[in-house]
């Protein structure tokens, strides 16, 4: 698997064609999909060069998985982009994440206006009779000067594939969507795409149902929220409660079982072992979280509960909790204290930093501000175990070598946590982090636990 696009950077050389890199990918249920940014994919669909192009959605996977000449055609189809909340989550079991949805209705509208800028036609094949081309109506008033090369329904005018191929072809469009309906719209481009002249030849679902507006799109807050798919079960409740509540049961099991099944051993039971303790040091813990919040509280203004964004496992960033241990200025004033920082590296830490509250003092002394990551690891953002949670603008300055501690999830405690802390240089923390990531196991993990504990204590460099 290949990670992971952070946008794409175009190139361009004086007064050439810009060059555009290759998009990452990510295989999710052992699917390879795209895995870039809107504007990225974008970028690669409208290069020179011939290639047909599908989404993946969970009813998409659910026919994937018993029909075989659907899977064929999938495998075949030269990009597979990532629809809908379904394969967002499939992936987040995995412990993968995509970088965005690339659903059609999203994609296509900016995909057509870079079309237009670049000259390039369009042709609309499928739908029901008349919504081809009311599609069309409304993508020339959206889109000026987008060229409009042919309609063709997908009832009677897909009838004879020889005279639609035809169509097609005498028109001369350099973009073709088609609109049939899954599977059936992706196994006629598998059987004759090759004698197809556009360039860009994409299945796109129910989409011209939307342009033409046959079918009403939920409001962008539920959109928002990844629930489309319950708005258009409301809309048309009897033709699509089976593929979306049997559908949605049936590809979460799916996607489970193969999480489960490609999971090693130790990654299950490190899940496990995050889950059962954190959750039970919650429980135990509540009292004393509600004293350090009060005795935060009265020594200095400001809400007790810190948050800060991180950046986790294969670069993803996520929000942390601390205990706040300093003054609500500390990040405005971070800046002008970098000189003081008594530690090599790239991270900064400074014994006698001014921005530290008396009891954030004792908060630091013994740990105690690190607490709320308990909910950092329920979520599973964090696990008990690994690395220190870096900054982003620590990651940023990071060498290629350095960048290989984030191939694990960050951790509450670790090997640097409990030997030294801030008393160990930046490159040091990089080899224990680098060490702990290719020899980690459940007995490492038990003992580090039970280590630190003695750290704690002990708090070598804990300030």
């Amino acid at each position: 698997m290949q990670h992971r696009s952070s946008g794409f950077d175009n190139f361009f050389a004086q007064g050439a064609t810009p060059v555009y890199p290759k998009l990452d990918l990510c295989s999710v249920m052992n699917v390879d999909l795209v895995d870039a940014s809107p504007q990225a994919a974008i970028n690669s669909l409208l290069q020179p060069g011939r290639r047909t192009v599908f989404f993946l959605n969970a009813h998409c996977a659910n026919i994937r998985a018993v029909q075989s000449d659907y899977a064929t055609a999938l495998a075949r189809a030269d990009l597979l982009l990532p629809d809908g909340i379904g394969i967002e989550l499939a992936a987040r079991m995995q412990g993968d994440r995509l970088t965005v949805n690339l659903n059609g209705t999203d994609l296509l509208p900016p995909l057509l206006k870079a079309a237009a800028r670049q000259g390039k036609s369009l042709f609309l094949f499928g739908g029901s009779p008349g919504t081809a081309e009311k599609a069309a109506r409304q993508l020339g008033s959206m889109i000026p000067g987008l060229r409009i090369a042919g309609t063709l329904d997908g009832y009677g005018g897909a009838t004879d594939a020889e005279a639609a191929i035809n169509t097609i072809n005498g028109s001369g469009a350099d973009i073709l969507l088609v609109a049939m309906g899954v599977p059936l719209q992706e196994l006629w481009l598998d059987r004759f795409g090759h004698r197809l002249l556009p360039e860009l030849k994409m299945a796109v679902g129910g989409l011209f149902d939307f342009w033409a507006g046959n079918v009403k799109r939920a409001p962008l807050w539920l959109r928002k929220v990844k629930s489309e798919w319950i708005w258009r079960l409301a809309m048309e409740p009897k033709r699509l409660a089976q593929r979306y509540i049997l559908g949605n049961f049936t590809f979460m099991w799916r996607a489970a079982r193969h999480a489960m099944r490609n999971s090693s051993r130790y990654a299950i039971h490190k899940r496990l072992l995050d889950v059962g303790l954190s959750a039970g040091a919650l429980i135990v813990l509540a009292p004393l979280l509600v004293l350090i919040c009060a005795a935060i509280r009265i020594d200095s203004p400001g809400a007790p509960i810190f948050s800060q964004k991180r950046v986790g496992r294969n670069g993803e960033h996520f929000t942390l909790y601390k205990f706040r241990s300093m003054y609500l200025d500390a990040e405005e004033r971070r800046k002008e204290l970098l000189a003081m920082s008594d530690r090599q590296g790239v991270c900064f830490k400074a014994r006698n930093d001014p921005r530290v509250t008396r009891i954030g003092r004792i908060l630091r002394r013994f740990s105690l501000d690190e607490l709320p990551q308990i909910v950092n690891i329920l979520s599973g953002k964090m696990s008990i175990v690994g690395p220190r949670p870096a900054l982003p603008e620590e990651v940023e300055a990071y060498s290629q070598r350095a960048l290989r501690r984030l191939s694990v999830k960050p951790g509450l405690t670790g090997i640097w946590q409990v030997s030294g802390r801030a008393d160990v240089d930046f490159d040091r923390m990089v080899d224990m982090d680098i060490a702990y990531a290719r020899s980690r196991s459940i007995l490492l993990d038990l003992a580090l636990i039970s280590v630190t504990f003695q750290a704690v204590f002990k708090g070598h460099g804990a300030y």
